[in-house]
C-alpha cells in the first residue's frame, strides 16, 4: 500500500484548470519532488495534499484512507503533516528552542520530554549552540534549519515543502539541498517537495514528477528522467538538449544530412515512422581526427560555429558538414577548439532518446 496517493486529482478555479487529473503514489519514506515552471500547478497540488484546498475531482489517500475528495476533506490539522513555506514562518518573538518546540507544546507533551526532543533535533540540524537566539539574530540558512527542525521534531506522517530555498542566495541554496537530503536519509519521512529548480530536485529526490500546464508529464528517478525523457517538454526542462528530427527508412534512421543504422539504437527494433530524438550536449564528443570506428557511434564531419568557456566546461555550437543542424556540445576544459575549426562529431546512438512531441 502506498503511503500517499493522488488519484485523478483535478483542481479548477472557475473555467481555469490548475491541476488536471494528477495521479501519483509515494511509498513510505520516499522523497518525491514536484518540478515545473511557475503556474504549472505544483503548489496547488501541494496545497490539496495539505488540506488547504479541496480537489474538484479525484481523491487523495493517506495510508489507504481518503483524506481529500470533492465536498469532503479532512482538516489540515488532523492529517499528521508538517509543511514548510518559502517564508519559513518562524515566530520572531520566540527563541530557536521555543520555535522548534512549539508543535510539541501544542501536543501537550511533558516539559522535560519537549526539551529532550528539541535538543536532539537541534543537534541533528547543527543548531544547538544557537538554541537561545531569536530569528532576527540568525542568517537565512539558520532560519531554514529552524523551520526544518520544527517540522521534523513532531515526527509527521508526511513532510511538505513549498520552494523552501527560494529566498536563499545561490551558494547557501546549494548547501541546503544536501542538508535536506541528509535529514531525509536520517528520518525517512515521506516527503513532497515543490520546486522550479531542476538541480534541487535532482539532488534531493528519490523520484521527480515533472509538471506542465497542470499535468504530470513524467515521474521517474532523476537519472532515468534525464537520460530517457518521454516528452519534448521534459527533455527541454531537465537540463539542456538537442532536438533531432528523424525518419525510419528501412534499416536506417535518417536525420538532416546523415543516417545511423537502426540496430545501433537502444530499442531500435521498436522505432518507426517520423520521430524526434533528445541528445544531451555531453553525449556528443569532438575530435580533430576521426576516432576508430565503433559499432555504436556515428561520425560526422563538422565545423565549430560558436564557443563559450564556462570554467567547468566548454559550450560549443557545431554545424555538421551536410544539412542545417546546429548541435550544442559540452566539452571538458582542456578540449579546446577554435571557431571555424573543422572537427569530427561522435554521436552515441544509445544515448539518443526518442520522445513524444
Amino acid at each position: 500500500m502506498s503511503k500517499l496517493a493522488l488519484r485523478e486529482v483535478t483542481c479548477r478555479f472557475g473555467a481555469f484548470t490548475a491541476v488536471d487529473r494528477a495521479t501519483l503514489a509515494l511509498a513510505r519514506g520516499e522523497f518525491v519532488s514536484l518540478l515545473g515552471p511557475s503556474g504549472c500547478g505544483k503548489t496547488t497540488t501541494l496545497r490539496m495534499i495539505a488540506g488547504f484546498l479541496d480537489p474538484t475531482e479525484g481523491t487523495i489517500e493517506l495510508d489507504g484512507r481518503a483524506i481529500s475528495a470533492p465536498g469532503h476533506s479532512l482538516p489540515p490539522e488532523k492529517r499528521g503533516m508538517s509543511m514548510i513555506f518559502q517564508s519559513y514562518a518562524i515566530w520572531p518573538n520566540m527563541t530557536v528552542a521555543e520555535n522548534v518546540g512549539f508543535g510539541l507544546e501544542v501536543r501537550r507533551l511533558p516539559r522535560l520530554e519537549i526539551r529532550d526532543k528539541v535538543d536532539r533535533i537541534l543537534d541533528v540540524v547543527r543548531m544547538r549552540h544557537l538554541r537561545d537566539r531569536y530569528p532576527a539574530e540568525l542568517s537565512g540558512g539558520q532560519q531554514q534549519r529552524v523551520a526544518l527542525a520544527r517540522a521534523i521534531v513532531v515526527q509527521p506522517d508526511v513532510l511538505l515543502l513549498d520552494e523552501p530555498l527560494s529566498n536563499l542566495d545561490a551558494n547557501l541554496r546549494e548547501e541546503m539541498r544536501y542538508e535536506i537530503r541528509r535529514l531525509h536519509d536520517e528520518f525517512h519521512i515521506t516527503t513532497v517537495y515543490v520546486t522550479h529548480d531542476q538541480a534541487e530536485a535532482m539532488v534531493t529526490s528519490d523520484r521527480i514528477a515533472v509538471m506542465n500546464a497542470g499535468r504530470i508529464e513524467q515521474v521517474d528517478e532523476p537519472r532515468a528522467l534525464y537520460a530517457r525523457p518521454r516528452t519534448r517538454f521534459v527533455a527541454g526542462f531537465i537540463g539542456r538538449t538537442n532536438f533531432l528530427e528523424a525518419e525510419v527508412r528501412g534499416d536506417d534512421v535518417t536525420f538532416d544530412g546523415f543516417a545511423i543504422p537502426r540496430a545501433r539504437f537502444a530499442d531500435g527494433a521498436a522505432l518507426g515512422g517520423r520521430l524526434t530524438f533528445s541528445l544531451r550536449p555531453q553525449s556528443v564528443h569532438l575530435h580533430r581526427q576521426p576516432p576508430p570506428a565503433s559499432d555504436r557511434a556515428a561520425l560526422l564531419p563538422g565545423r565549430v560555429v560558436q564557443r563559450a568557456y564556462l570554467g567547468e566546461h566548454w559550450d560549443y555550437a557545431v554545424r555538421p558538414k551536410d544539412g542545417a543542424l546546429l548541435l550544442r556540445v559540452t566539452a571538458r576544459p582542456h578540449e579546446v577548439f577554435e571557431v571555424d575549426e573543422s572537427v569530427w562529431l561522435e554521436l552515441d546512438a544509445r544515448q539518443m532518446a526518442p520522445i513524444a512531441d
